[in-house]
């Protein structure tokens, strides 16, 4: 299974470059044009996003900010593309907010190829992703996005399958309506924040996996949370 990279730049004829290099790599690339559009590609949780800084909607840094401030997507290691006119503030400013690695425009493809794999050999070392995730009679193929209750499997679409994988994952953690909008359907909440679209993906599962779905519990004025 290909590894996943989003590069984010508002500089159209730099991701395609980008894309097509990564690609003769060995990598499958995802791109967006600015950071709302990344945040919403993050959904599909790649191994790593690479950002540029000065972006229309959303800036680099804005976008960092807000993938760390989701414990959903916190953990996707981040590699931000700076200007030379971007000041060395603004760099320790990226690291504080959870920036990963830095590369200064114009850059060296073979060095941010070397930094993109090691910073994805160290993540994959710190999650010890599993391709099964099992939680008593559940059973979730994480590769081929697919569950079996009881040892029977439960069609679900892929909602459903990403707001049950992302709940389960975080067994015991309050997830807030806006980070499973951020988390499942890629919607930037300062546009789009209809606590109702949760709602109904979350009485549709239940109903689907039965009893289990007690289990996924309301948390008045908060959000939800897998028990």
């Amino acid at each position: 299974m290909k590894e996943r990279a989003l590069i984010v730049d508002d500089d159209l004829e730099l991701l395609a470059i980008m894309k097509k290099y990564l690609e003769n790599h060995g990598f499958e690339a995802l791109t967006a044009a600015n950071g709302s559009e990344a945040l919403a590609a993050a959904a599909s949780k790649p191994d790593i996003i690479i950002t540029d800084v000065e972006m229309p909607r959303m800036d680099g840094f804005t976008l960092v900010r807000r993938l760390k401030d989701n414990k959903v997507l916190a953990d996707i290691p981040v590699i931000i593309m700076s200007g030379k006119k971007v000041s060395e503030a603004d760099h320790v400013s990226g690291y504080g907010f959870g920036a990963d690695d830095y590369v200064v425009k114009p850059f060296s493809y073979p060095v941010l190829l070397a930094k993109i794999k090691a910073m994805i050999r160290r993540a994959a070392r710190g999650r010890k992703k599993e391709a099964v995730l099992k939680k008593g009679d559940l059973e979730l193929n994480l590769e081929a996005r697919t569950i079996k209750l009881k040892g029977k499997p439960v069609k679900l679409t892929s909602k459903e399958f990403d707001l049950l994988h992302t709940l389960t994952a975080n067994p015991g953690r309050v997830l807030s309506l806006n980070s499973l909008l951020e988390a499942v359907w890629g919607y930037n909440t300062a546009d789009y924040n209809d606590p109702h679209t949760v709602e109904v993906h979350v009485s549709n599962l239940r109903r689907k996996i039965g009893a289990f779905g007690k289990r996924i519990q309301a948390v008045p004025g908060h959000g939800y949370k897998f028990d």
